[in-house]
Parts: C-alpha cells; structure tokens; sequence
C-alpha cells in the first residue's frame, strides 16, 4: 500500500472518504439504536425518523456533543425534530472526552466518524444535496474545522457557540450557520464567533451568523430555525 492509499494518512488530515451509495434494500428500524461501532460506553446513536422510505432520499444531520459530553446528551433534544422534518441523525461519541484536534491533532475520531457514516450510507438512502454536520461547543469548533475540510460530503455546517475553526484544507464550500449567546460565559462571543464568523464570510463562505441574549446553550428558536434551514435549504 502506498502512503497515498493509506488511510491513517488521510484520517491526520480530517478527510473522510465514506459517501453516499446506491440505494439500500434492507429493511431498517424506524426509531433510534445503538451505532454498535464502538467499545461501551463510547460508540454512538442513530435515529431513523418515522416516515423514512429507501426511495425517497433522507436529509442526514450528524451532530457532534460538547466536551465531557456523548451521543445521548446530544440526540435528546433532536429526536422529534428528525421526526417531524424527515432527517436520519447520526450521533457519533468522541474516543475521548473531547473531540481530537482539540486534544491534540485529528486521527481517532475521523476515523470513527468515517466508519460510522459507512455504516448509515450502507443502511439509508442518503440526499447528496443535504448533509449536515452540526455541533455544540467543542462539537461546534469540530464540526467548523472538519466540515470545512471536507465540503465535498458536507453541504451545510451548524455551529451552535464556537470556539475556533481549524480545518486542514478547503474542499467544497459549504453553507454555514452559527449562533452563539452574547453572554457565554464559557467561550466568550468576541473571542469565538464574532471573530470566527466574519473570517469565513471574507474567505466566501455563505455564513448565516444570529446572536441572541444569553448563556452558552441553544435556545428552542435558534435550534428550530437552523434546521428549517438545513433540511429546507433556505436562503433567506
């Protein structure tokens, strides 16, 4: 194998190589299961919504947890929005505490992430035109950085309270939505967004930035209307 085909090289460099296949025809289980990838207790959750047809292509949103975090944390407030807007959700949990890059350099958790989005596109027929990777907190700064990364699968990035972007390389340009609390106590918004957002719009990215009057969390509104533009692809 050379270095070109090997893919621990790729995984350093955040890029993924699962993509979306040939319509499935297994029978799946509307409802959310285990990823069952992964050693217990850090694998990781999908959620087939209700109405899901194998000829009718899903929106996909994976969403990445904040640090100490895990899928669970992460799908609890999504599961009747998948259902009511027809998105799969896939949930993956970090290797470690954290997200790699964030402690240290990527490799673990794209890895994973590739195994993991193998296994959905094996089990679900897949909208090319709709994959999101979303995220909160340290899921938010790893959805930026490997989403912009890998822009050739992902058409659209939801950073619910960044930190920072990190990506390896520009492949792709992604639509891109951020939110984030004037009083975030914990990544305060004139260190993070308001600096995060305007570098991605100056570098051409359609950049969707809200701010609202609170914390660091995800207000309902914010929630819904980032979805409404991911699975709608709104433009306005």
């Amino acid at each position: 194998m050379s270095d070109a085909d090997d893919p621990s090289r790729a995984w350093l460099e955040a890029r993924l190589s699962a993509r979306p296949g040939a319509p499935p025809t297994a029978d799946v289980t509307v409802g959310l299961d285990a990823l069952e990838l992964g050693d217990p207790p850090r694998d990781g959750l999908v959620h087939i919504p209700a109405g899901y047809r194998h000829d009718r292509p899903a929106p996909l949103l994976v969403m990445l947890h904040g640090a100490t975090g895990n899928a669970r944390h992460a799908v609890r407030s999504l599961l009747d929005e998948a259902d009511e807007r027809g998105f799969v959700l896939l949930a993956p949990d970090s290797r470690a505490t954290t997200w790699d890059v964030i402690a240290g350099g990527y490799g673990p958790d794209i890895a994973f992430l590739d195994r993991a989005l193998e296994k959905v596109f094996g089990m679900c027929a897949v909208d090319p035109q709709r994959i999101a990777l979303a995220g909160i907190s340290d899921g938010a700064s790893y959805a930026l950085s490997v989403g912009i990364t890998n822009g050739d699968l992902f058409t659209h990035v939801i950073a619910w309270s960044p930190g920072f972007v990190a990506p390896r390389g520009q492949n792709g340009m992604p639509k891109v939505f951020i939110s984030h609390g004037t009083q975030d106590p914990i990544l305060p918004i004139d260190a993070c967004s308001r600096r995060v957002a305007p570098g991605l719009h100056q570098a051409g990215y359609d950049v969707r930035y809200l701010e609202f009057d609170g914390g660091h969390t995800v207000p309902p509104e914010i929630a819904a209307e980032s979805l409404r533009w991911f699975v709608e692809n709104d433009d306005d």
